[in-house]
């Protein structure tokens, strides 16, 4: 099994990060990296001319090989929600149709919709949250509904960010083709950690940012863009959408026809000399270390857990339906005041989440802080 990878982040043994799923620290690497990005933009007449697509090369190459796709399928851009706007402007939504959505799903794969909707004479349909946690039931029902209006599109994320819920999207992807409507994936919380491979499951949108469980900066986003959907305009017009448009030349709206592929949805102002080459070191460290060895890993630490809160008054998914990496509690009678205050308080971080308690370790983790977590909100729970 993938051993801790602590010594590779600046983490004092006293805090017990268990946080990822909101931010997750950097590695030291990524850290100097980016002391080194300020300082050449500090200093921008030694920056070497040929930087610039070298950075984003990488980097778009270090997001293809998370999701087994092609570079040129991918475009640089700097937020989730970036990334569906972009979608959204590429797909028609046929008036009367649904859109489907998570109930709770984060905002960025939702409010574009929402927006949407009136002018579209679309509606947004939410699937419930489920009570027993299994989503892909759920969103089974709702695109199965009787007498329900044509699913045009389902805008959902394969791991739900506050109960840590699982989409088995290849199933969804599936029942969606055979029904001719289209699919949007947030895989914020599913890259890297669990299996995502665009080739099989064919969504023609898929979206993800590093600031989480990819160990990378804010700012840093990558859109997946089936070939089928690649014609389309932009989000934002750069000179780098076009096939020649060149300040270095005498004419300089030479050819402005879009370039082929994923490319001419990069977002204006890609080149930046400081995060693109902390977001590259973050994926190139997961593809080094493997999903499978992150998954193994994270899924002994939610286990370890799982087991450890028996019986302490809180509600635990069962393992059927809960990703590997995510652990999110609940409470019968409600969340007690202030505890998340009072864990920080002993230097244990986890966060609130829509009622739920929810808890993210990483590779950075390891036993020691589990059994520090449960044996602190054990005694926290019992009043002691």
């Amino acid at each position: 099994m993938l051993p801790s990878q602590r010594v590779l982040f600046d983490i004092p043994r006293e805090i017990c990060y268990l946080n990822a799923a909101s931010w997750s620290p950097l590695p030291v690497a990524t850290q100097e990296a980016g002391r080194v990005g300020v300082a050449r933009k500090g200093r921008p007449w030694l920056i070497d001319p040929a930087l610039p697509a070298k950075q984003y090369e990488r980097a778009r190459r270090a997001a293809a090989r998370l999701i087994n796709a092609d570079a040129d399928d991918v475009a640089l851009i700097s937020s989730v929600s970036y990334g569906v706007a972009s979608a959204a402007k590429l797909l028609t939504v046929p008036a009367g149709s649904r859109v489907l959505v998570l109930e709770n799903d984060h905002s960025s794969v939702v409010l574009e919709w929402m927006t949407r909707a009136p002018l579209g004479r679309f509606t947004v349909d939410v699937v419930p949250q489920p009570g027993d946690g299994d989503w892909t039931a759920a969103v089974f029902a709702s695109i199965e509904q009787p007498g329900g209006a044509p699913v045009a599109l389902a805008s959902i994320s394969s791991v739900h960010w506050s109960d840590g819920g699982i989409v088995d999207i290849d199933r969804v992807a599936a029942a969606l083709r055979a029904r001719g409507a289209s699919l949007l994936v947030d895989a914020t919380h599913g890259v890297g950690v669990m299996k995502t491979d665009v080739r099989s499951l064919d969504p023609d949108f898929l979206v993800f940012p590093t600031y989480k469980w990819l160990l990378g900066p804010y700012g840093r986003a990558f859109l997946y863009v089936a070939k089928r959907r690649q014609d389309g305009v932009p989000l934002e017009q750069t000179s780098y959408g076009r096939r020649a448009i060149t300040s270095e030349r005498e004419i300089y709206y030479r050819d402005v026809e879009f370039v082929a592929g994923a490319r001419r949805f990069d977002m204006g102002e890609r080149d930046h000399f400081i995060s693109l080459e902390m977001a590259s070191i973050g994926m190139e460290l997961l593809a080094q270390w493997g999903c499978d060895a992150v998954q193994a890993r994270l899924r002994a630490l939610t286990a370890r857990l799982a087991e450890g809160l028996r019986d302490c008054g809180v509600m635990v998914p069962d393992t059927s339906v809960r990703a590997p990496h995510i652990l999110s509690l609940r409470f019968p009678a409600g969340m007690p005041e202030g505890l998340i205050e009072r864990l920080a308080a002993e230097q244990i971080y986890v966060a609130p989440r829509v009622g739920r308690l929810r808890i993210s370790p990483h590779v950075y983790n390891d036993e020691d802080d589990v059994d520090r977590f449960v044996a602190t909100f054990r005694r926290l729970m019992s009043g002691a």
